[in-house]
């Protein structure tokens, strides 16, 4: 079992910046593929950043074309904390974030409550 718990949501002009933080229970931490996921209103959730380990690096990270070159995920294993820096916000990056963890990252099986972002114009 992982428990997953988002913190660093909140409300921010575009062009700011934002640090969401997801600290997760269990001693498998690092096994798992962790990924955020946003959900804007009357709209699907969707894929924003996945990181799954690396011996030989930071982490193997992937970003959903929209977010690319102003988010980066990445995680401390050693915290079991997995964040996402949020650079140059827009407006349609506006939604509830919520971090999961998966065995190989096609199904992600643990969710976390998530945590509302919010960026105006």
């Amino acid at each position: 079992q992982v428990q997953l718990v988002e913190s660093g949501g909140g409300l921010v002009q575009a062009g700011g910046s934002l640090r969401l933080s997801c600290a997760a229970s269990g001693r498998t931490f690092s096994a798992y593929v962790m990924g955020w996921f946003r959900q804007a209103p009357g709209k699907e959730r969707e894929s924003v950043a996945t990181i799954r380990w690396s011996r030989w690096s930071s982490g193997i990270t992937s970003y959903a074309d929209s977010v690319k070159g102003r988010f980066t995920i990445s995680r401390d294993n050693a915290k079991n904390t997995v964040y996402l820096q949020m650079n140059s916000l827009k407006p349609e990056d506006t939604g509830v974030y919520y971090c999961a963890a998966g065995s190989d990252g096609s199904v992600y099986d643990y969710w976390g409550q998530g945590t509302q972002v919010t960026v105006s114009s």
